[in-house]
């Protein structure tokens, strides 16, 4: 085993020798606490647990924690030790932003979970660690123990991808599929989903995509080279799905899912998070309660899919460590990660797809036919109708669906049905994926 000495983090990188990988470990809520016990029990001689730095540390230890670990709420000590890899689990954006730069700019290479800073700060922070001849692994940021991240980054980097999709949201993806399968309304499928821990009391981030949109943000820049701010990509709600939503796609042959979906066109990224209809037999109808799916679409490779939990201080654990040791090992054989230039695309929405339009209406004579003129005003054109029998004349949902348009050209038809005397509900509209 190698000495401790004391020397600066900052010459680690001269170090490539060295037999053991020292590794500080901040933040020890479920995912930290998980990521210590497997570097604790793992035995791999070559990475040492030498500090683990959270707020109230003293009612934060453990006794299975080796007694040479340093316990501390002191982040700048942390970051003055002789560790070569620091791992951030604190989340948010402040003060994990300064940490991780502090941490890059000593020398130390950085792993951390934390999907709204990589989001955000990603392309800013893989420039700093390759000037500082360290890496910056984020792995774990998206999807949880699925290695989509390290396979974007390494093992599909000799291919162009063009494409990449996926319901990376197991909160929503848990509420459609228990809608789906037991047709409850959405407010007892998300009741349930809180009540299994699937879901925050406070669900909007999930439920309105913008947890969905930072991991497709991270997805853009890993996978597509591009840098995208969270904020620019449309993010649609799933609250408005209702179980007779579920009826109707079956009878389309679909279901319906929260699909994160970026397409690099010509120097613009197409990109949309929202309620989608998907084939019901196709990989996305298939994934049920709380998994994720990340499908990319490449110029050589063809399309490639990843499967597996998405949440979880487990398998979010893994997909640390995993990161802990592709450092370690570069660390090891001298080599560095090259943070590979970004562009920086338009980003657009107009999106072009068939549609799924559902109206909520009171039952009167020319409903259809107004529509239809309103469509057929914005050259829109009808594929189907829909109605089911057995509803009540006064909330009478039915759905139209149209033939491929653009996103632009169908909303100012929306907007003028939207208007109408006879609608109970606003509209629905869903973009029908095959």
């Amino acid at each position: 085993m190698a000495k401790q000495t004391s020397e600066p983090a900052s010459t680690a990188v001269e170090r490539q020798g060295s037999a053991v990988c020292r590794i500080a470990l901040i933040g020890f809520g479920t995912v930290g606490r998980s990521v210590a016990k497997i570097l604790c029990e793992s035995g791999n001689p070559s990475l040492r647990l030498t500090h683990i730095c959270n707020r109230n540390v003293q009612r934060k230890k453990q006794d299975w924690v080796p007694a040479e670990v340093v316990w501390t709420d002191d982040v700048d000590s942390v970051l003055k030790s002789d560790a070569d890899i620091v791992i951030e689990l604190i989340g948010g954006l402040n003060p994990a932003e300064q940490i991780l730069r502090k941490a890059l700019e000593s020398g130390k290479s950085v792993v951390t979970a934390n999907k709204q800073l990589i989001a955000r700060c990603g392309p800013d922070l893989l420039q700093l660690a390759a000037s500082k001849g360290c890496q910056l692994e984020f792995g774990a940021s998206v999807a949880g123990g699925v290695p989509v991240i390290p396979a974007l980054r390494t093992g599909l980097c000799g291919d162009r991808l063009h494409g990449i999709a996926g319901i990376l949201n197991g909160t929503c993806n848990y509420i459609l599929s228990r809608i789906e399968n037991a047709r409850v309304p959405f407010s007892e499928a998300l009741e349930e989903a809180q009540a299994r821990g699937y879901a925050e009391a406070d669900a909007s981030e999930d439920l309105d995509g913008g947890d969905a949109r930072a991991k497709l943000a991270i997805l853009a820049l890993a996978g597509l080279r591009t840098r995208v701010e969270p904020e620019s990509i449309r993010a649609r709600t799933i609250r408005p799905v209702d179980a007779v939503d579920f009826d109707y796609a079956a009878d389309l042959g679909c279901t319906i899912r929260q699909i994160s979906r970026a397409d690099l066109k010509e120097g613009t990224l197409f990109a949309d998070v929202g309620p989608c209809l998907v084939p019901s037999d196709s990989p996305f109808g298939r994934v049920q309660r709380n998994l994720n799916l990340v499908l990319t679409s490449g110029q050589y490779g063809g399309d490639m899919a990843f499967l597996g939990a998405g949440a979880g201080g487990d398998p979010t654990a893994v997909a640390v460590v995993s990161d802990v040791m592709f450092v370690a090992q570069g660390l090891a054989g001298g080599k560095r990660d090259v943070a590979s230039d970004v562009s920086t695309p338009g980003i657009s929405s107009d999106f072009e797809t068939p549609w799924y339009l559902r109206f909520f209406v009171r039952d009167q004579p020319g409903i259809v036919a107004r529509l239809a003129q309103i469509l057929a005003d914005h050259h829109l054109n009808i594929d189907s109708l829909l109605q089911k029998p057995g509803f009540e004349k006064a909330s009478l949902p039915f759905v139209i669906t149209l033939e491929p348009c653009h996103d632009s050209q169908l909303h100012p038809a929306l907007e003028r049905m939207a208007g109408l005397d006879f609608a109970v509900r606003p509209c629905l509209c869903l973009p029908i994926l095959r």
